[in-house]
């Protein structure tokens, strides 16, 4: 018995000491993600993976820092400065068209349903876009929605040299709207409601949507992306962020009063209702296109994506159409019955 005892004491202290030394079978892959924007409500799977252990569980040693943008995100991964981002589809399409080396690809789709708009007063005379003619409409400059400007522009029949466009902060964008500083502007249709809603303004009754949507643009928006690096050299770790993402997402849809415990700890001065609200209805508007009944959610539908190619390439005059495989992977994607099929 005693030396029974003597041997377990020994392994317990060689495992403890196999435990500090470098390069340990502990030892996680570590990754830096970049988000679409400043901590919010519909970030909370994000943060509950990794409050929950979910990345760890994978292997994963995840650090998540703030956004400045959807756009934005794309050059932070492709420069090398994070591994994984959240951002928009058209700007990461946009960049794998010019420097389809470095672009970052997207695994897993969220944001799938369009959501571009040009935002007016309720009491304004504009009621389409072609009586943007003659107007003022403001915009950041990375705005999805100005830069498709030019292609649903031409689907409307308006002449863009005749709209004044002036570029203003995101921030600036609800207050220069009410204020009568600008006669329209572009945005995200949740963005701008529920920026409206954080300065006091009700946006069921002093705003109104003009829809790129109702103009034939069918784009897809936020997705999940890791640069070409890492695809390449560690597709287990792309694979087991993405499955952990799908197992918190699913989590946060069916309790998201648990998951705004995870927002709130990294930003308490959120308003927690407001917040919530705009967590849901992210997922119930922003994330349920009719097409996640076929592919399942976090997939694209093909032609769809390929659409969405062409239009930011005419968009912008790109002289290069990237494929769809470079663009978006679906090979790390979880089993398609572990994916939510709608909301």
């Amino acid at each position: 018995m005693k030396i029974a005892r003597h041997c377990s004491a020994l392994l317990l202290a060689l495992a403890a000491s196999v435990a500090l030394l470098p390069g340990a079978a502990s030892a996680q892959t570590k990754l830096k993600m970049v988000l679409n924007w400043k901590y919010e409500g519909p970030q909370a799977w994000f943060f509950l993976a990794q409050d929950k252990g979910y990345f760890k569980a994978e292997g994963l040693d995840v650090s998540i820092d703030q956004g400045e943008g959807s756009a934005a995100s794309i050059p932070k991964v492709a420069s090398g400065a994070y591994d994984v981002g959240f951002g928009d589809m058209s700007a990461l399409i946009d960049l794998a068209a010019k420097h389809p080396d470095n672009a970052p690809v997207a695994t897993y789709m969220l944001y799938n349903v369009t959501p571009f708009v040009v935002a007016v007063k309720k009491d304004s005379p504009i009621k389409t876009l072609k009586d943007l003619e003659g107007r003022t409409v403001g915009g950041p400059t990375t705005d999805g929605a100005l830069k498709l400007f030019p292609v649903v522009a031409k689907a409307a029949g308006v002449d863009p040299a005749k709209v004044k466009i002036t570029n203003m902060a995101a921030n600036l964008r609800e207050q220069m709207l009410m204020r009568g500083q600008v006669d329209a502007a572009f945005g995200y249709t949740l963005t701008v409601t529920f920026a409206a809603k954080a300065m006091g303004i009700d946006p069921d009754k002093e705003l109104r949507f003009i829809d790129y949507a109702d103009y034939g643009i069918d784009s897809y928006s936020n997705a999940l992306f890791f640069s070409k690096k890492l695809i390449q050299e560690n597709p287990k770790a792309v694979a087991g962020f993405v499955r952990a993402l799908n197992r918190a997402i699913k989590e946060v849809i069916a309790d998201p009063d648990a998951g705004m415990e995870h927002v709130m700890k990294r930003e308490p001065l959120l308003k927690r209702d407001v917040e919530k609200e705009k967590l849901v209805a992210t997922y119930s508007r922003q994330m349920n296109h009719p097409e996640i009944n076929k592919n399942g959610f976090g997939d694209v539908d093909d032609a769809r994506l390929k659409r969405n190619i062409d239009l930011v390439v005419s968009a912008g005059g790109l002289n290069r159409t990237p494929t769809l495989e470079e663009v978006f992977d679906r090979r790390f994607l979880p089993p398609r019955s572990e994916r939510p099929a709608n909301f």
